[in-house]
């Protein structure tokens, strides 16, 4: 029943990864839909990019190290500045300010996120197999 315990944990490790996983693409998701929100009042601040950051926890009942959101927070590079008078946005000197969202950056970090996450499903898949196959053998005996 060791074994059983083992693929337990994988699949417990795997599903903390896809949890995590899943809120990394939220945030990323969340960034690109916002890349071009400007303020509503004219010279306020536009949409600032989100960050998240993972740790590594340890589940006592299984004795895995488990992967969980550390903090969420806000990214503190500068807003990209447009002189733009006509946007409802602009200060007095018909600057706006455009959040300091960076697409390139964002479809890299999808692309990681997403195969990350794919990475955990396919252990998630293959432990669970392992286990019913596990499972089936000792029915045999």
């Amino acid at each position: 029943m060791a074994n059983l315990d083992a693929l337990r944990a994988s699949l417990e490790i795997a599903g903390s990864g896809l949890t995590t996983q899943s809120m990394r693409l939220r945030v990323i998701s969340e960034n690109i839909a916002n890349a071009q929100s400007t303020a509503t009042v004219p010279g306020g601040d536009p949409y600032q990019r989100q960050t998240i950051s993972f740790e590594s926890t340890l589940d006592r009942a299984s004795g895995a190290n488990l992967v969980r959101v550390k903090q969420f927070g806000l990214d503190s590079a500068p807003f990209r500045i447009e002189q733009d008078p006509g946007n409802p946005a602009a200060d007095a000197k018909g600057f706006v300010k455009l959040p300091n969202v960076d697409m390139l950056t964002e479809l890299a970090d999808m692309r990681e996120a997403n195969r990350s996450y794919e990475a955990n499903l396919q252990v998630a898949k293959q432990s669970s197999d392992l286990m019913s196959q596990t499972v089936g053998l000792l029915k045999d005996i």
